[in-house]
């Protein structure tokens, strides 16, 4: 599997305009975490997936390598959920 396939990778869907999608990208950005930002506003058509895995239209939406998701994660579940996973 490639570094970044969805299944190793995290992947955030969000916004520039979204407050909290700037605060988790800073935040995994300085953690120096890897991930695939899907940004919404260029890939209008994301939106659907970023619901479909969520259930819910709020943003960002979080997807980890194990499958799970968070939505508006605070710092402290992305910290968390990445110290789970090792990548930290």
């Amino acid at each position: 599997m490639t570094s970044d396939s969805p299944a190793s990778t995290i992947t955030m869907f969000g916004a520039e305009w979204c407050r909290d999608c700037r605060r988790t990208k800073a935040q995994l950005d300085d953690l120096g975490v890897a991930y695939t930002y899907v940004d919404l506003e260029a890939d209008p058509s994301a939106a659907e997936v970023a619901r479909e895995i969520s259930g819910r239209t709020n943003i960002p939406v979080v997807v980890y390598p194990d499958a799970t998701h968070h939505v508006e994660p605070s710092n402290d579940d992305v910290a968390a959920k990445l110290r789970e996973l090792a990548l930290i």
